[in-house]
């Protein structure tokens, strides 16, 4: 007992208690996160048939746009604790505090305790890998998993146990059923470390490996190909696939097209319409924003989003595009149909940097400078020249060993081999959001943390430019940081920028004119990179602090003076209405949209009929066949947005042939109704309409009675 009490680390304690608070502290004050997934947590609750398939709805109508491994483990905890946003939550939470400790395991055997312990801090304050973690996406459950799979890595090859390196494909297949090909990016990196650093005849390597991948694509395929085998009529329409496959979706709108930008989503307009996918401009696509999305008014009690949400307030999903992209074709560098899907939100959504950057959502220009934009830098990139300066140090500090790598030169090789091409991605990728650059945090916090002890005793130990290195990583991540704040001077002054200058240049000053005290000099180099965490961990901080964006995740002063979250209310009078007059049917009603048909399934747990999928776009039914589910009871009634353009056979019938329900009868009240009921009810419904003209003029919508003869 005495010599594992000797063992345990305070450090490493402290510091996992700073990133618990960090990822679970006020999580609680979230009621429904992305109302995309928890609705399909909602459904998947119902029975093991939406379980197994990761249905969006009670009915097993349609699927969320990704696997099911991660709304499995959110299932089971809202099984467990009850459905609350925070029991949804608490997996992607618990995932990112594993993963700082995972970090600390990781580097320890190899670079040393202090080493792990300043990766490990690095990683706890990552800003966009804490914004995310306190969301129900998936990013950062995938990158608990791909830590798991470099462990056993390590493991394999420390014990010479080929096990462990299949062990560790295969959990990259696990990874690849949370978020598809994204778990892939770093299986480059684990091949090379096996072939340099796995001691075999270069026969059996080749053959293990042949075996890892047979193993990675049986495992990472196991899913969907039990899925496709599913007769189509025996299972949902697979959300947002072109083909109902989830192969197809892995490899096409989940796979190559996130690299091009070319989202073509499921496949045209609703119910048998065209083929061609109606290219929008970028401020009319359609992802998890309801603020963009035709919904059921509300009673008037939600929040209201900022100006950057209300941009595209009379925008919605069936509009056609201008004249130039009339007939599907698109301009460069811009997606076609519609992008997301899986809760990535609109392009200029969600307030912030997000809603004013350059490039498709705010993620800057395409380069190889790209991570160290403005629109990027300040969610993951404060500690990255340090990084780069770090891994100089780590090779300039060690030497060959029988002119071959050493066992910290392979683990750097292997921490770059994931650094590299991941940045490589997000510097070219035509799609993707900010929280996906969490894949960036574990490789910069091993190599800032690994690098600091490194350049220290480069520092403390040699001459010339090898001692020079420190402080220069010193003052130019210093300067870079004082950059990053530079674009929030108006939000928060410049007593941070200030401050950070003064920590980073006097540092450096001391570092010089301190002689022959080499632990004197280790504490000021310590002060030195905990003065560059102090932005970091602030950002980190602001979800926390201001309220986060479950939809569009990110971190930053802005979250302060922005609404960056629609809020997810309904209509009970409308709820009230279709209660009492449905008759055993199995939709309560359906609509355009899986995004205005969530907070529905959310609340009354009954199934919603999201007839295009996620945006609109699948072609799941055709008319004959929603005309017979009206004819069998199964739907009477839906709902319609007023402010729709173009059309579709379904909705054109819907329009045609169904009875409309007077506004009366399940809408709130407006304004000019409520003129004599006194004047606190008429401040409620001036706040109700404000909200309604927020949201795209809901105020129009129509609820249609349907029958057929």
């Amino acid at each position: 007992m005495i010599r594992r009490f000797q063992k345990f680390d305070i450090y490493l304690f402290f510091i996992l208690i700073l990133s618990t608070i960090l990822n679970i502290y006020h999580i609680w004050k979230d009621d429904t996160v992305n109302a995309y997934y928890t609705a399909a947590v909602t459904s998947m609750m119902k029975s093991w048939h939406n379980f197994f398939f990761a249905s969006f709805d009670p009915a097993g109508y349609v699927t969320v746009d990704k696997p099911p491994l991660t709304f499995w483990l959110q299932t089971i905890s809202a099984k467990i604790f009850g459905l609350h946003g925070w029991s949804i939550i608490l997996p992607q939470a618990l995932a990112a505090i594993g993963s700082v400790y995972l970090i600390y395991r990781l580097v320890k055997p190899t670079f040393g305790q202090a080493a792990a312990r300043l990766a490990a801090l690095i990683m706890a304050c990552t800003p966009i890998a804490v914004a995310v973690s306190r969301t129900n996406n998936i990013d950062s459950l995938l990158v608990f998993i791909l830590l798991l799979a470099t462990g056993m890595m390590f493991k394999a090859v420390k014990q010479q146990k080929v096990l462990w390196a299949f062990s560790s494909f295969a959990m990259i297949g696990v990874g690849f059923n949370t978020k598809m090909l994204q778990a892939y990016m770093i299986v480059p990196a684990l091949i090379l470390f096996y072939i340099i650093a796995y001691r075999t005849t270069w026969k059996k390597k080749l053959l293990s490996l042949i075996v890892s991948m047979i193993v990675l694509l049986g495992v990472s395929a196991s899913w969907s190909i039990a899925v496709d085998l599913t007769a189509k009529d025996n299972r949902p329409y697979m959300g947002s696939s072109q083909s109902n496959s989830a192969l197809e979706l892995a490899f096409g709108y989940n796979g190559l097209q996130r690299l091009t930008g070319q989202q073509s989503g499921g496949g045209g307009g609703i119910g048998g319409g065209s083929s061609k996918d109606e290219g929008h401009p970028p401020s009319q696509q359609n992802d998890d924003d309801s603020s963009t999305m035709p919904q059921p008014p509300s009673d008037g009690n939600q929040n209201s989003s900022d100006s950057s949400n209300q941009s595209s307030s009379q925008e919605q999903p069936f509009m056609q595009g201008p004249p130039s992209q009339a007939n599907g074709t698109t301009p460069p560098d811009m997606p076609s149909g519609r992008e997301g899907g899986n809760g990535d939100g609109p392009p200029f959504g969600g307030g912030g940097k997000m809603g004013n950057g350059s490039g498709m959502f705010g993620t800057g220009t395409k380069g190889p400078l790209r991570l160290f934009q403005s629109e990027l830098s300040d969610q993951i990139s404060w500690l990255l020249p340090f990084a780069i300066f770090g891994t100089i140090g780590i090779f300039l500090s060690t030497v060959f060993e029988r002119r071959r790598l050493n066992t910290k030169q392979k683990e750097t090789l292997f921490w770059l081999a994931w650094l590299i091409p991941v940045a490589g991605f997000f510097s070219v990728a035509g799609f993707f959001h900010h929280y996906y650059l969490i894949m960036l945090a574990p490789p910069i916090a091993v190599l800032a943390g690994a690098g600091w002890v490194a350049l220290t005793q480069l520092f403390q130990t040699e001459t010339g430019f090898k001692k020079w290195l420190l402080p220069i990583a010193i003052l130019v991540t210093t300067a870079f940081e004082i950059f990053i704040l530079s674009t929030f001077t108006s939000t928060i002054g410049f007593g941070l920028s200030i401050a950070v200058g003064l920590i980073g240049i006097g540092s450096v000053l001391a570092l010089f004119f301190t002689k022959g005290k080499a632990k004197l000099k280790q504490v000021i180099s310590l002060i030195a990179i905990l003065g560059m965490l102090i932005t970091p961990l602030y950002w980190a901080s602001t979800p926390l602090l201001y309220g986060g964006n479950s939809m569009l995740p990110e971190a930053g002063p802005q979250l302060a003076t922005s609404s960056v979250s629609m809020s997810s209310q309904v209509n009970e009078k409308l709820i009230s209405y279709l209660e009492k007059n449905n008759t055993g049917e199995e939709f309560l009603f359906g609509t355009t949209d899986a995004t205005t048909a969530a907070p529905y399934i959310i609340k009354t747990g009954n199934a919603v009929m999201a007839l295009g999928g996620f945006s609109g776009s699948d072609n799941i039914l055709t008319l004959s066949e929603f005309k017979q589910l009206v004819k069998d009871g199964k739907i009477k009634y839906f709902y319609l947005s007023g402010m729709r353009g173009g059309s579709t056979d379904i909705l054109t019938w819907v329009q045609k042939n169904g009875k409309k329900v007077a506004a009366s009868k399940w809408q709130h009240l407006s304004s000019t109704e409520t003129k004599t009921t006194g004047s606190s009810n008429s401040q409620s419904s001036k706040q109700s309409d404000s909200a309604n003209g927020q949201r795209g003029g809901m105020e129009n919508g129509t609820l249609y009675e349907l029958s057929v003869d």
